[in-house]
């Protein structure tokens, strides 16, 4: 099935502007180059653009020749901490930042909507563009919303997209109801009391402590969670000491905890607070616990899951568009603003091949124009919507 053909006809222009913003990643909330991008892209289609929302964030506007609905469409901007070996001709020229999550390939596939739209202006309703910042765990979508994201842009419904490498090109898959994970950040700082390597009984050893807390952490989700309520804890990260010889003061452990249930999270944090209580005590340590919420459960509207396959048919057929049951482990900010507008959020397959966060990630850039074609039946057949 074809894509639309406008936006086919400039399909090497928009993997121009991909391979662009790829060869320059930014963390989040540092995106100065790629908002400048945007923002001048739809200034020169005549779209109203104002930036500087959520600090790096960029909110387009575009009013359609009738009345109707308004719809928003987001995408993200940021890059992750990760040292890109693809060795492609486009790859990063950042040390240790690459768009490994394909949010650059997101972000051109709002341009290319916001372009067809711009030019083809014959359609009901508002269009609202938002491309934010700060997706990757550091809440880009709640600084948009605390800098009044909704209230200056008011919008009916929303949608968003990821790309997905691991399933078959082309496929757009949606979820109704709870969809993705939500997710808390931990840190744990044990302090105990350091020693030469040779005399370990005059330590309070930390390393010991850490050890054992993080196989009392696993039982929590076993023996504390229903079996019917799916939940995550890992432990992702242990730091201590720098000398073979010495006992440190102190270790430090991070992780996540990922859940469909808010209750269920809030469990999991009251469970891990007193097992670490419980351990500071039987080694006569402290534990200081440190934990966050980053990520809202992520919840689709039915009939607006049922709406993005309306919109992806044309585009991919109606064999490749159709809803899952799967729940996926995986958080998302979008939720975030799913939580104020109701919307969907889908995923689209390409031959990227590859998994998202890893250092030899790419994105097929012929995923482009079939994501910016979704996004445009979006807002022409929602914005007329009664």
């Amino acid at each position: 099935m074809p894509v639309i053909e406008e936006i086919a006809a400039f399909a090497d222009e928009l993997t121009a502007i991909r391979r662009d913003i790829h060869e320059h990643p930014e963390l989040g909330f540092e995106e100065v180059r790629t908002s400048a991008i945007v923002a001048e892209k739809l200034t020169s289609w005549g779209i109203e653009v104002t930036t500087g929302l959520g600090r790096t964030g960029v909110v387009g506007v575009l009013k359609g020749a009738k009345p109707g609905r308004t719809i928003g469409l987001r995408a993200d901007m940021d890059a992750l901490p990760i040292h890109e070996e693809t060795n492609l001709p486009w790859a990063s020229k950042t040390p240790g930042v690459m768009h490994a999550c394909g949010h650059d390939g997101h972000t051109t596939m709002l341009l290319g909507a916001a372009r067809y739209l711009a030019a083809n202006p014959d359609f009901a309703g508002t269009a609202v563009f938002i491309f934010q910042p700060a997706e990757e765990g550091l809440g880009g979508a709640r600084a948009m919303l605390a800098d009044g994201l909704f209230e200056q842009f008011p919008c009916d419904e929303i949608y968003g997209m990821h790309n997905a490498p691991y399933d078959t090109p082309d496929n757009v898959r949606v979820k109704k109801g709870a969809a993705m994970a939500g997710s808390d950040f931990f840190d744990i700082k044990i302090t105990g009391r350091g020693s030469h390597g040779a005399r370990p009984e005059d330590s309070k050893d930390p390393v010991v402590i850490a050890t054992a807390l993080v196989q009392q952490l696993q039982s929590i989700v076993s023996r504390n969670v229903s079996p019917t309520s799916p939940a995550v804890v890992s432990v992702t990260k242990i730091h201590a000491g720098d000398a073979y010889n010495v006992v440190p003061n102190t270790a430090e452990l991070g992780g996540t905890i990922r859940f469909f249930d808010t209750a269920v999270g809030e469990l999991i944090s009251a469970r891990m607070r007193a097992i670490c209580a419980g351990v500071a005590l039987a080694h006569d340590c402290e534990i200081e616990v440190d934990i966050r919420n980053v990520f809202d459960v992520l919840v689709n509207d039915d009939s607006l899951s049922e709406a993005v396959l309306a919109a992806s048919s044309p585009v991919v057929g109606a064999e490749k568009s159709g809803l899952t049951t799967e729940l996926v482990m995986g958080s998302e900010d979008f939720a975030d603003m799913l939580r104020v507008v109701p919307g969907a959020y889908c995923t689209v397959g390409h031959s990227g091949g590859v998994p998202v966060h890893n250092p030899g990630f790419t994105l097929d850039d012929a995923i482009l124009p079939v994501g910016a074609s979704i996004y445009a039946n979006l807002v022409t057949q929602r914005g007329a919507a009664a």
